[in-house]
């Protein structure tokens, strides 16, 4: 056991913008500080409920706020680390700490006194005298603890707490099954040969896949948490693109220990079992109620519009694709789409993608793309601090000022991949902004690019690039929220806005001021040529018939899943199957275009927060294009729009309802007709 002499999570934050201290953090002292953090948690709540005077926003909800600090600090501090750096030690833990964390969550979000408290001041709502921010903290409280179940009764409520807890094991579960299985399943290629078409850092970050492994000699491609893959667009050897896609697409499903279609059949049986016992007919009705969209006919409306353009669209590029391939004797199927697409692309936009890459190298895309174009947005400066340590090695830390010189908070960097690191892109919030709390952000962005050998400069491809300015704009969104409570810190807003800032932060990549300032030639500092750049902007639309379908599949996957009723999902259901008909409902059932996750893998619904929630990227994207427009109509890059747009959306954070928040910003609603043209889907 450690104390809080001995444990530094028990110990009073002594670093700047309280940041852990991970160099002094054991795996052994997570769980000691998750017990004390518990403890101490439930007895504010008792505290809470224990009182004798009449319930007010001050003595309830203030009081609600003030509550968890500690619990708050250990788990953002440890999921940090499940997700990034998940050691077989720090894996066992989050399995046991799981059904710990639910039963917990459940303890507070069910208690029958506390939510009898807030319904009481939830009643007088009208008469009392609160800001816009305390109002809004009433209703969400209220809210969120009546959809969780507060008002049940006590046996459906010892159920519901059972559930929970079931399905805590078994999302950890798939975690871990689909990390093991990607690592698994890595492809090793004997000879440099079959891997023809990479580039030297490819290659060499390929190698050097292998020497970790004990392979010295050997090339390992190591699996992306999608089913493509950057490395099918440049693979000339057509088995190796075979080998690298069924590897990929395999992951969960090959009957082994990490299989995941047991682990997946019963997290939709007992999430659909919970709805109903909540009153709806569905998890993904339940999920929704609480969103923007409001329901699953609204976001299942959209996905079906955009569904048949997409798929025509995707049809006629497939038939381009087929008349290059028809010279190398190829009928195209998956595993050659992004190799045949890059064909096409050179010849009708005279564009190789692949070769941009020098142009991309890591560091001065990070200073002089991504951090310059905050600078010139919002005024902030950032620079990086040699003396604060990240939870691994690899993680680097940046202090960020506003334009006036004063602190605003830390955002680390962790770039590359690694066994212990899972799949995919993300941001998370290790501290979260709160005046009540009195605590600054501190926020960090995950990508999983191949790390070159020492000495070899990091080239990013263009979809690399793209994912690291997305990135930043979770980050600028945790950064800059400005909030009194700590309910409504950062990027705690609806689920499916929650994407909204991050692909507006997209526009930037290829903003002249912006591009011209990074994208320089990593021998010959050269800017990205003028001609090229063109050709960009003429091939935007480009293949996004492909694109727009593999999202809409899995988000209609999800849909699907998360659309049955309880007596639905106890049927005994054959995943394959199931994902056939339902790519066959909504028309995308398109062999050579495969969904972007499927089930098996499907990390975003089955062990994320995405549930029945993937649709929130494309409802999101309608406010984002929406949103550049009004940038481009409005003069662009300039402080004034910057500082509007952080004002009135980013510095938000949680604390209004998001549709207004947007309206406030823009002065109307969103319109959808510039997505429609974005994507090519307009006529």
């Amino acid at each position: 056991m450690t104390d809080a002499v001995t444990n530094p999570l028990l110990s009073p934050p002594a670093l700047p913008y309280d940041l852990p201290p991970y160099g002094s953090i054991r795996p052994e002292h997570y769980l000691p500080a998750f017990h004390a953090a518990f403890a101490a948690h439930r007895a504010e709540v008792d505290a809470i409920t224990a009182q004798t005077d009449e319930p007010t926003f001050e003595n309830t909800l203030v009081a609600l706020e003030r509550s968890g600090e500690l619990l708050d600090r250990v788990a953002r501090t440890f999921y940090t680390v499940t997700s990034a750096d998940g050691t077989a030690e720090i894996q066992a833990i989050e399995e046991e700490l799981a059904p710990l964390m639910a039963a917990h969550s459940d303890a507070i979000q069910l208690d029958s006194a506390l939510f009898d408290r807030i319904a009481a001041v939830h009643a007088q709502l009208d008469d009392l005298d609160l800001d816009a921010e305390s109002r809004y903290l009433v209703a969400r409280h209220h809210r969120e603890m009546s959809l969780a179940g507060a008002g049940l009764d006590d046996d459906a409520k010892k159920h519901l707490t059972d559930l929970n807890q079931r399905l805590s094991v078994l999302t950890t579960t798939f975690e871990k099954n689909l990390l093991a299985d990607t690592n698994d399943l890595a492809v090793v290629f004997d000879d440099v040969a079959e891997l023809d078409g990479l580039s030297d850092g490819e290659l060499s970050a390929a190698a050097q896949a292998g020497t970790a492994r004990g392979l010295d000699g050997r090339y390992v491609v190591t699996l992306t948490l999608y089913t493509g893959h950057p490395f099918l667009a440049s693979l000339t050897n057509r088995e190796s693109r075979r080998r690298l896609l069924e590897a990929s697409r395999s992951r969960g499903t090959r009957g082994n220990a990490h299989d995941n279609r047991s682990v997946l059949r019963e997290i939709v049986r007992l999430r659909a079992e919970r709805a109903a016992l909540l009153g709806y007919p569905s998890h993904a009705a339940a999920i929704l109620a609480d969103q923007t969209a409001g329901s699953p006919e609204a976001a299942r409306d959209l996905l079906r519009r955009l569904a048949t353009p997409a798929a025509q669209n995707a049809l006629s590029e497939q038939e381009a694709l087929q008349r290059l391939a028809e010279a190398d004797g190829i009928r195209i199927d998956a595993r050659d789409w992004a190799f045949y697409t890059e064909k096409v692309r050179a010849a009708e936009y005279d564009l190789d993608r692949a070769a941009l890459r020098p142009w991309f190298e890591a560091e001065r895309v990070l200073r002089d793309g991504v951090f310059f174009a905050a600078e010139q947005l919002y005024g902030v400066t950032i620079a990086e601090r040699h003396d604060l340590q990240g939870y691994h090695p690899d993680v680097r830390v940046f202090e960020v000022h506003n334009a006036d010189g004063s602190e605003l908070g830390l955002f680390l960097l962790d770039l590359y991949t690694r066994d212990t690191k899972r799949g995919g892109a993300w941001m998370n919030s290790i501290v979260t902004q709160s005046a009540l709390r009195g605590t600054a952000p501190v926020v960090v962005n995950n990508l999983n690019v191949n790390k070159p050998a020492p000495g070899t400069p990091t080239l990013l491809t263009l979809d690399e690039v793209t994912t690291l300015f997305h990135e930043f704009g979770h980050a600028l969104h945790g950064l800059f929220a400005t909030v009194t409570y700590p309910h409504f810190a950062g990027t705690a807003v609806h689920r499916d806005f929650v994407e909204f800032p991050s692909q507006v932060n997209e526009m930037w990549i290829l903003w002249p001021e912006i591009l011209t300032n990074y994208a320089r030639h990593i021998d010959t500092d050269e800017p990205l040529p003028a001609a090229v750049v063109e050709r960009l902007h003429a091939s935007e639309a480009f293949n996004q018939g492909f694109a727009t379908s593999e999202y809409l599949a899995a988000s209609w996957i999800d849909q699907a899943w998360h659309g049955l009723s309880v007596d639905e999902a106890a049927a005994d259901i054959d995943v394959a199957e199931f994902e056939a008909r339902a790519l066959a409902d909504i028309g995308l059932d398109n062999p050579a275009v495969p969904t972007r996750y499927s089930s098996t893998y499907f990390a975003h619904v089955f062990s994320g927060g995405y549930s029945a929630g993937y649709y929130s990227y494309i409802w999101s994207e309608v406010l984002d294009a929406d949103t550049v427009e009004w940038f481009r109509e409005n003069g662009g890059l300039t402080r004034e729009n910057g500082d509007r747009f952080r004002s009135r959306l980013l510095g938000v954070g949680g604390s209004a309802d998001p549709l207004a928040a947007y309206r406030d910003f823009r002065g109307r609603d969103a319109e959808i007709q510039p997505l429609l043209e974005r994507r090519g889907l307009a006529d």
